[in-house]
């Protein structure tokens, strides 16, 4: 993909600070970070979002953001992380290509948990967790 940022900085079309290279993954640090250390592990495989990454690149991924955030807890040793993925323009993502954002956390450093991402709203949802549960499962 000639246009895809994340295509170009893998075929090293456009630097980036790499802290990790596998076989099929990147790990870069994030050019507007929200932490000190907050790294992007990218499939080397264009995929929009993780429903589009072929099934045997999915535990590859995922294990490399588990060998970046043992790297980031060993050189950085910050208390936590928050780990996650913008997935489609509605979440926030800005480039059309899988990445998995690992964020290091402090204690007190003013950021939220995923669950501050979001707000029910007021009064609640109008459906039950059992008429939502039967719309998720229902055949």
């Amino acid at each position: 993909m000639n246009d895809c940022l994340f295509c170009n900085i893998i075929s090293g079309k456009i630097p980036a600070q790499v802290v990790y290279e596998d076989e099929h993954t990147f790990g870069v640090l994030d050019i507007h970070p929200r932490a000190l250390g907050h790294t992007m592990v990218i499939s080397k495989r264009h995929a929009e979002t993780v429903l589009d990454v072929p099934d045997e690149d999915l535990g590859v991924v995922f294990q490399a953001v588990k060998n970046v955030t043992a790297l980031l807890k060993k050189r950085l040793k910050p208390d936590g992380f928050t780990i996650g993925i913008n997935h489609g323009k509605a979440s926030g993502q800005a480039i059309d290509h899988l990445h998995i954002h690992i964020i290091p956390r402090w204690r007190d450093d003013g950021g939220v948990s995923l669950h501050g991402v979001v707000s029910p709203p007021e009064g609640g949802f109008s459906e039950s967790l059992d008429d939502m549960q039967k719309k998720i499962v229902q055949q």
